[in-house]
């Protein structure tokens, strides 16, 4: 039996919260009607919209749905925090949600939803300190990603519509020299006529544009994803080089990547380097590393550094301590830590980040490391053999968190002090409940604005045995 359908109505809502994405949050109730059925709920949700805003919604089928996610039509109160919005025909960056609200109401959400959900957990919020913003919260992506779309289209997917790119032409996070290069390769393949790849038809030559900039270097790496090797298109590569060497001075390395994968990700079959290295230095917290185009660095290098500087605090290390790094990456943390430390021993299962982790303390002369390939639980139970109890684990896992067994497998080693640097508040308490049957109890939490305009916080939190 098929269902009813309504009419289409214009409603005036508020938005009540923002949702993990960074949208406006509504809910509508619709009058009770003359049969005297309760009031149907309708929540929506309404990208660019913030806490405070009363707006003008359109919703196709309004009373016959439970949810639906809108555009607004117009701001009919704007919030106290609110500062602007999109122009007539403008395409608000999408990786970008919070752009139009003020920085500091930013940074007091951020803040509040950590102590929130420390609260909810039963840890006390005070532990969570004042979070650390930015002086400029803008343009301080060293490492944009962005899709070949139609029509020349060069950017990002639109929100909640996967199939289509928008192109990139509101840049707030990454710095002016990426707009050059996106608008130079756009112009370049659209001389060359160029096909771009369809994802249903599984047709098409390019895919994707990475780009990456050491702030501190001022190295720039341009890498083009593509179907096919460079070979059949060697003029056309020839003109790309001659284009971004004049647009581009700080170019140091543009590479060629084929890709044939089904998978809609930025991985390689075969790597050409069209002009310079394979790899751009970069340099944090006074270490200077390698960056290939696949290794995960902190995307936000001033923050990156207050987020060292945290956990060197937090750490206090001395001379004659031992420290494990878990899920240490190309050592980030580590080289830091092990400055100080007497011997660090660094934990990662990506091999290809071992191996860069360990090339990056030989450039920098620390020579007391030991990084090993491996997951964190077998890797520490090696470290254990070797050493016996450490004196310090920091750990620094993905978004899904460490887990449970991970989290057991610390408290079982029963080292005095852990730190957790957590790109994910909400996994990070759930993982800090694990401790709590060792003897451990939370000392402090300090949340990082790693991403402005983003409803993405990082958090660093110093944990003891009692």
């Amino acid at each position: 039996m098929a269902k009813n359908t309504y009419p289409t109505e214009v409603l005036q809502v508020q938005i009540q919260d923002l949702n993990d994405k960074g949208q406006g949050m509504a809910v509508y109730y619709h009058p009770v009607d003359q049969a005297g059925q309760l009031a149907r709920k309708l929540r929506l949700t309404i990208p660019f919209a913030y806490p405070g805003d009363v707006v003008q919604v359109t919703v196709p089928n309004a009373k016959g749905r439970r949810r639906a996610t809108v555009n607004y039509d117009s701001i009919l109160t704007p919030s106290p925090d609110r500062t602007g919005q999109a122009a007539p025909g403008q395409v608000p960056e999408a990786g970008a949600p919070l752009r139009y609200m003020d920085y500091s109401a930013q940074l007091a959400y951020k803040e509040n939803k950590v102590r929130d959900l420390f609260s909810q957990a039963g840890f006390d919020p005070q532990a969570v300190k004042p979070i650390l913003g930015m002086d400029n919260p803008y343009h301080y992506r060293n490492k944009m990603e962005l899709t070949f779309g139609k029509a020349g289209a060069i950017g990002m997917h639109q929100a909640g519509n996967f199939r289509v790119i928008n192109d990139w032409q509101d840049n707030v996070l990454a710095p002016e020299i990426m707009m050059t290069v996106k608008e130079t390769v756009a112009s370049w393949q659209q001389a060359h006529h160029l096909s771009t790849y369809d994802k249903e038809s599984r047709q098409g030559l390019l895919r994707h544009l990475m780009m990456r900039q050491s702030f501190a270097t001022q190295e720039l790496m341009v890498a083009v994803f593509a179907t096919e090797s460079s070979d059949a298109y060697t003029q056309a590569a020839k003109d790309l080089v001659q284009r971004l060497q004049a647009a581009c001075p700080q170019l140091a390395s543009l590479l060629w990547i084929e890709n044939t994968d089904i998978a809609d990700r930025t991985q390689a079959q075969a790597v050409t380097v069209l002009a310079g290295r394979d790899f751009i230095y970069d340099q944090l917290a006074g270490f200077r590393y390698r960056i290939w185009f696949d290794t995960f660095f902190q995307p936000n290098p001033q923050q990156a550094e207050k987020m060292v500087e945290t956990a060197l605090n937090l750490a206090q290390i001395n001379a004659d301590m031992r420290v494990m790094d878990l899920f240490c990456g190309v050592g980030t943390f580590s080289l830091p830590l092990a400055q100080a430390a007497k011997e660090l021993a660094g934990i990662e299962i990506v091999d290809s980040s071992i191996q860069s982790a360990r090339r990056n303390a030989a450039d920098n002369g620390i020579d007391n490391t030991y990084f090993l390939t491996a997951d964190a639980r077998s890797g520490m139970k090696t470290v254990e053999a070797e050493w016996g109890q450490p004196d310090l684990v920091l750990l620094d896992p993905p978004r899904s968190g460490a887990g449970g067994k991970v989290m057991r497998r610390i408290g079982r080693l029963g080292t005095d002090k852990i730190i957790y640097v957590s790109c994910n508040p909400a996994t990070l308490v759930q993982d800090l409940q694990w401790l709590k049957d060792f003897g451990y109890e939370l000392v402090s939490c300090q949340p990082i604005d790693q991403f402005p305009q983003t409803v993405h916080v990082e958090a660093i939190a110093l944990i003891q045995k009692m």
